[in-house]
């Protein structure tokens, strides 16, 4: 049923009381320049921007005699796995091009992490692809794939595959019942760049059980496009996934579960193709005002209203998903990104490069979706950097997650000097670490983004990759909750 305007002004007003995000964020930007830097005065044009990071977090980072990773002091890191440097337990290469990572509980001690690789096309355009084991390639042709890193208590580090044959897999994103669900950035149908496959799904990996992951199947109820990132919500079941697309801009999306089914491990690869509705949002303004893209939101606090709209073609055999909508049918997003679940709802990210938007006001924003309310608010609105070669300002937010210290941690993917930084519950932010292995410019954009920020299960370790060549990250210090 559609969310009428009476009901959407009738829930902002309660949003709107006091604190509207509680839990593990809590107050996060909830009130307009709640995320301006402290002590700095506001825009002429109203518009609430990060600043530089004053106050909170861990203080300034301290340069790295090693070259690759920036830290706080008091903080040290750990390499992983390495592309290249580090090896499978078959004796092959780690993959490279590490992205969306989730860190999951084992027996004895034992930390599980998933990660993808995005590696898009034909194996023999990467030197190191995710190799073909058998039992668990859905395409022989594609190059990407996830691989399952063990982090034992006394620090060895074992690493094989979990799937292969898949093609530019992204974000992607844990479910409740800890398994991995990857998902592939790509909309190549069978004969189209060396493929023998249709890709643009997600599939489900087990981190626990090797066997569990022979023979992969594509999660086809859940559509075919240029997948990012997928949450579910624990409580009714929804899938919620983000598109990163353009030529027109994607969509943000959400899967009901048929009635009667019940979710579990290896469940997913059970469903019909047409199991269940895919649905994109489509948003209005508390005046009910149709709202066309994302972007058009300009101060921290925002508040939309959130209808579902059926996709007719959901496995996109003759026109891609996001085409399948006219104008005025549904709400789109330069570069949706990551997700993470949280206090009820999903945070999700839209993120894009000024490059590709001339004149575009803002470099990024993080936005909370209420699914009791049905509404959207913008949490995070990162501005323009003026100098993105400088440290001090950030933007193009990518990968994501929730502290359990309090607020966000954010993976930058953006113009020069990247950063993994935090935000806070009370609005503030603050520099966690800095890429020193290959440091771009926007003249020289020879940079690596960083990806698959994640914590482990206990908290004590913050896991983040450098997507190239290829390299995951343990960090470890004194963390304390934020303010």
């Amino acid at each position: 049923m559609p969310l009428s305007r009476r009901d959407f002004t009738a829930r902002t007003v309660i949003a709107g009381a006091g604190v509207a995000l509680t839990g593990t964020v809590g107050a996060l930007a909830t009130a307009p320049g709640a995320l301006a830097a402290e002590d700095a005065p506001a825009p002429e044009d109203g518009r609430q921007e990060l600043g530089r990071p004053h106050g909170p977090g861990y203080g300034p980072l301290v340069a790295d005699p090693a070259g690759l990773l920036a830290l706080p002091a008091g903080f040290s890191y750990r390499v992983i796995t390495h592309s290249g440097v580090t090896t499978l337990d078959s004796g092959e290469s780690t993959p490279s091009n590490h992205d969306g990572t989730a860190a999951f509980e084992g027996h004895r001690g034992v930390t599980l992490l998933v990660n993808n690789h995005e590696l898009k096309g034909p194996r023999a355009g990467w030197k190191h692809p995710v190799p073909l084991t058998e039992g668990l390639v859905y395409d022989p042709a594609a190059s990407g794939g996830c691989t399952v890193v063990e982090v034992r208590r006394g620090g060895e580090v074992a690493e094989w595959v979990g799937i292969a044959g898949t093609s530019t897999n992204c974000a992607g994103g844990s479910t409740p019942w800890d398994t991995w669900l990857t998902c592939e950035e790509n909309e190549d149908l069978a004969g189209k760049n060396g493929m023998t496959k249709d890709h643009g799904y997600v599939f489900e990996v087990d981190p626990h059980d090797r066997r569990a992951n022979r023979d992969p199947k594509p999660v086809k109820a859940f559509g075919r496009y240029a997948h990012e990132a997928v949450v579910i919500d624990p409580r009714h079941g929804h899938a919620y996934l983000t598109e990163d697309a353009s030529g027109p801009n994607g969509l943000l999306y959400r899967w009901t579960p048929p009635q009667g089914f019940r979710h579990g491990r290896g469940k997913l690869r059970t469903l019909a193709a047409d199991a269940g509705v895919l649905a994109a949002a489509k948003c209005f303004d508390s005046a009910g005002r149709f709202v066309d893209d994302l972007s058009r939101a300009t101060k921290t606090g925002t508040v939309y209203g959130v209808d579902w709209v059926t996709v007719p073609d959901r496995d996109a055999r003759t026109t891609a998903v996001r085409k399948q909508f006219g104008e005025g049918a549904v709400t789109r997003a330069r570069k949706l990104e990551g997700m993470w679940w949280a206090d009820g709802g999903a945070y999700f990210v839209s993120s894009y490069a000024r490059e590709e938007s001339p004149g575009a006001a803002h470099d990024g924003q993080v936005w909370f979706y209420d699914p009791k309310r049905r509404t959207i608010r913008l949490t995070v609105l990162i501005g323009v950097n003026a100098d993105p070669s400088a440290d001090g300002g950030y933007d193009g937010p990518d990968n994501i997650t929730v502290s359990p210290y309090g607020g966000l941690v954010i993976a930058e993917d953006g113009s020069g000097l990247q950063h993994l930084f935090g935000a806070t519950e009370s609005g503030r932010v603050y520099p966690l670490a800095r890429n020193e292995l290959n440091i771009g410019t926007e003249q020289e954009p020879e940079y690596s983004e960083f990806t698959g920020v994640c914590f482990s299960p206990d908290g004590r370790t913050l896991y983040a990759n450098i997507q190239d060549p290829g390299i995951m990250l343990a960090i470890t210090g004194p963390w304390r909750r934020g303010r």
